[in-house]
């Protein structure tokens, strides 16, 4: 088996590698057959154009994960490409109409766009398909702490095309007995274990090559966006702990300005007609004013289109379940493609929040999740965001815990690439429902 692991990221290279040629090869056609000819191009100049269509497609390809055939879901891996193909065919034509200085028939883009669809979707079925032929579900042991790891099992199991929990047993039990059970397995899981006894796990993991999943602690993320200090022979990692740095948060706030400018513009007419909707259903008001924290805790109150009944919250602040009843009929459309955040665009531009960041919790609900998770105001070290990189790799009903993990790797990791892949992948999970999955019934907040 551990022979045969290293040739699978070849494959994985090798599928995309063809993946990105035929669609090179088909865009270089439409060029060669129906533009180039007419517009006077050379040999040099055909190859910018067709190499830069190369470019934008392996990048939203990228971005958008298409190129994780073995990692990813089958669906998600054609909603990547899909997305991929229509965004670059949408780029590509504008790009065509640049060069050529003119309009230019946007069919043979269309026909470009529909032939890449028709050959990527069989092609990353049989892909994948050679792949789970080649490497089956990994053997996995999960070895956990004080608390119960079936919540973690259950979210593995639904991934069964890649993993198989074979067994789970305690650390308690000893190292004797465990080493043993490690080096039968292909793979160790270990959940919320004592420092002390995941670092001696680990440590014989990384000496018998044994692949290890672990679950991180907040130390563990705030050490991954520490610096390497060099300046003596004994290595120095340094946590600056402050949140984004002055310059960062000032360049941060020039694209917020920018980008809410841009999105109130192209978003107007949306907003007309979803405020006309709410209106008009039940005749209260379109927008839904409430209060929440940003950055140093401070509060603000947030816009977002009114997307429940007027009483919703005659019993108390919860957040919404499971086909909860107080949603309208207006608000479930709205909610489940998130337009009902697009008065938020205002709040950017007002400077209250950034496109990206932790999103803004209401102060009630906040100081429930502190209480039994103090780390949980370290969110607020940066601006609260429109998007965020829990909700673009969670879920609405993720745990607080799992939620403030993931704000803190955004926090600790931050970059204005990482902002431009986040707002890039908001636009995916547009089409993904799961992301918008309410919490169940009987909770009033994210706590378990």
């Amino acid at each position: 088996m551990k022979t045969k692991e290293q040739y699978k990221h070849l494959l994985n290279y090798g599928a995309n590698f063809i993946s990105l040629a035929v669609e090179c090869l088909l865009f270089a056609y439409v060029w060669y057959t129906v533009y180039a000819g007419s517009y006077g191009f050379y040999r040099r100049g055909n190859w910018a154009v067709i190499g830069l269509y190369v470019l934008i497609i392996f990048f939203f390809t990228k971005v958008f994960g298409g190129y994780n055939i073995g990692y990813m879901r089958m669906t998600d891996i054609a909603l990547s490409h899909v997305l991929a193909i229509l965004l670059s065919g949408i780029i590509g034509y504008m790009e065509l109409c640049l060069i050529c200085r003119d309009y230019v028939s946007p069919k043979p883009v269309l026909g470009v766009m529909a032939a890449e669809i028709i050959f990527i979707l069989p092609w990353i079925y049989i892909v994948r398909k050679v792949y789970a032929w080649l490497y089956p579900p990994r053997q996995m042991l999960v070895i956990y702490g004080e608390y119960s790891p079936d919540d973690l099992i259950a979210k593995i199991n639904t991934r069964k095309d890649r993993y198989n929990i074979c067994k789970s047993v305690s650390y308690k039990i000893g190292y004797k007995e465990l080493y043993p059970m490690i080096t039968e397995h292909n793979a160790v899981v270990l959940c919320d274990l004592p420092s002390q006894v995941r670092n001696q796990i680990m440590k014989y993991c990384y000496q018998e090559s044994v692949r290890t999943y672990v679950t991180p602690k907040i130390s563990d993320i705030l050490f991954r966006g520490a610096d390497d200090i060099h300046l003596f022979d004994t290595p120095l990692l340094l946590c600056r702990n402050q949140g984004l740095s002055i310059d960062r948060r000032i360049a941060k706030r020039i694209c917020d300005l920018v980008l809410s400018l841009l999105g109130i513009v192209i978003a107007s007419p949306f907003m007309l007609l979803i405020a006309l909707a709410v209106k008009l259903y039940d005749g209260g008001p379109v927008l839904y004013k409430q209060e929440r924290l940003t950055r140093d805790e401070k509060t603000f109150f947030i816009y977002k289109f009114r997307s429940m009944s007027m009483d919703s919250e005659k019993n108390g602040a919860r957040l919404a379940a499971r086909g909860d009843k107080r949603v309208t009929p207006v608000g479930h459309i709205i909610r489940n493609i998130h337009f009902d955040e697009l008065p938020q665009l205002f709040n950017i531009l007002k400077g209250d929040m950034s496109m990206v960041g932790p999103r803004p919790e209401r102060r009630e609900i906040s100081q429930q999740y502190e209480e039994e998770i103090p780390e949980f105001v370290l969110r607020t070290k940066v601006k609260a965001g429109l998007t965020g990189y829990a909700q673009v790799y969670g879920k609405y009903n993720t745990t607080p815990y799992d939620k403030l993990k993931l704000d803190l790797t955004y926090i600790e990791n931050y970059s204005m690439w990482l902002d431009v892949k986040i707002m890039l992948l908001t636009f995916k999970i547009l089409f993904q429902k799961e992301n918008t999955e309410g919490i169940d019934e009987e909770q009033k907040t994210a706590l378990k």
